[in-house]
Parts: structure tokens; sequence; C-alpha cells
């Protein structure tokens, strides 16, 4: 199994960046959802809710993380700045993250029509996942450190679509290919020197996956969410999967690069 692409998102909900490679951490990539958009209630923003998330661009640059947007003036948050302590709420999960100030919340707010708050996972943010007697720490990840998706799959979904989607469309951290279509169902371990990645549970997928991740303009068929839901429905899960939640085994501080090769383990 070989790594073909690997991308990260600063801020959740926003765009993605691809990379040549990454560093790993104990909750996954970093710098992967360590920042997420808050309303005036301190609960998380995704694009399910809201799709124009999608027209975010986020990148860390040096010492600061940058957001742009269309033609506005880009923001520039300085990551050494110590912020507020504020409430979150992510899914079922409280805690208390950083507040990045007025400036951010101006801008976002302006952006997307709405009082929110951009909160960074700082110290005092403490939260996990458990699944299958598996447990680790997570930043604003929806409910895994990482997501994997085999090449194969999305080419056996295009190939059953009315018009062929992007990979990033699904999202993912992790690429692969040499597996089968829809491999990375069976994964429980994928290793190589230095990094064993674990198999956690299929992910199931939502509205987001309809949704054009530069404009944030959804698809008016629902694709490819309907297609998928024709073959992919696991009852076991409650939901359509498509990619394999995977969390950090061994390996947090090494480095991840695309070419990489991993020596993977069905069940």
């Amino acid at each position: 199994m070989r790594v073909t692409g690997l991308w990260f998102y600063p801020v959740k909900g926003c765009r993605g960046v691809q990379a040549a490679e990454v560093r790993l951490s104990d909750t996954g990539i970093r710098g992967d959802r360590e920042f997420v958009i808050v309303d005036d209630k301190g609960l998380f923003l995704t694009q399910r809710d809201v799709p124009e998330l999608a027209r975010i661009d986020a990148l860390y640059r040096g010492n600061t993380l940058v957001l742009a947007s269309d033609d506005r003036e880009e923001l520039v948050v300085q990551l050494d700045a110590p912020g507020r302590p504020r409430e979150v709420q992510v899914w079922s999960s409280r805690g208390i993250g950083a507040d990045t100030g007025d400036e951010a919340a101006v801008w976002l707010g302006r952006l997307l029509g709405r009082p929110v708050r951009l909160v960074r996972a700082g110290p005092r943010w403490q939260r996990s996942f458990s699944y299958g007697g598996q447990t680790g720490p997570l930043a604003f990840a929806d409910g895994y450190p990482l997501l994997l998706v085999g090449e194969a799959s999305l080419n056996d979904l295009n190939e059953r679509l009315p018009e062929p989607v992007p990979m990033m469309r699904f999202r993912p951290n992790i690429v692969v290919d040499g597996i089968p279509a829809y491999g990375e169902d069976a994964l429980v371990r994928a290793q190589r020197p230095g990094v064993v990645l674990r198999g956690v549970k299929p992910c199931v997928r939502c509205v987001v996956t309809t949704t054009d991740q530069m404009t944030g303009q959804r698809d008016d068929r629902s694709e490819p969410l309907r297609t998928l839901a024709r073959y992919r429905n696991d009852r076991s899960i409650r939901g359509v999967k498509f990619g394999m939640n995977v969390a950090v085994g061994e390996g947090a501080g090494a480095t991840l690069h695309v070419g990489d090769v991993f020596e993977a383990v069905f069940s």
C-alpha cells in the first residue's frame, strides 16, 4: 500500500491543504483541525450546516494561521498568542479552547453572516475517541484522528456516478493505492519503519460529500451520497460508508511522505 496523497485541514470545515509531507501526532496530523469556528453559544460549525466554509482557505505560514476567501483581505492569526479561554462544544464533547480574538471574529462573522468566534485547541482542550476497545486523543476532528481512502474506491464510485467527483469531496487525510476498491474497509493496521496506523472503523458519510470544496455549492442531485447509499449502506454502523477512520498507533512525531510504502494487514 503506497501513500499517493496527504491532506490536512487547519480550521475544521474550511478548505484542506494538500502536502508532500506531514508530521504525525497523537491526534493525527500535526495542525489538523487545530482550530474551529463556533457560534455565539460555543457550538462548532461545519459544512453540514454552513457549506460556505468551503470558500475559506486556511493555511499555516511561519508562526501564523492565514485565512483567505474571494477578494477579501487576508486574516492573519498569531499562533503564539495565548488567547482567552472559551467553552467549545464539538458533538457531545465540551471543553475549553483558546479564543483567537475579535479581529478574527469580525472577519469571519462578516463572511458567514452570523456572530462567530475562531477557537484554537489549546492546552486546556481535552477530548478523546473510544471505539471497539481503541481510545486516543482528539483535537477538533469529527470523531477520529485520521481518514484514509483508497484511490480504487473513488475510481469505482466515479464509474457509477453521472459525473465524477474529485477526492477532495471526501476530505481525506491519507490517500493510498495498491489495494482493491473498498479494501480499506477491512484495514486492521498499516505499518512502515517507525509508524503504525490502526484501523478504527469505516467512515459514515454525510451531506458534506455533496458540497463543492471550491465554491461551497451543494450538488442538486445529492451526489455522490445518493449513489453511495445504493450500495454502501452498512446497518452495523448506521450509515453510508466510504473511507476508513484510523489512529496513530506508533510514530507520533514521525514524518509521513507521499510515496511512503506501508505493509497493510486486513481482517
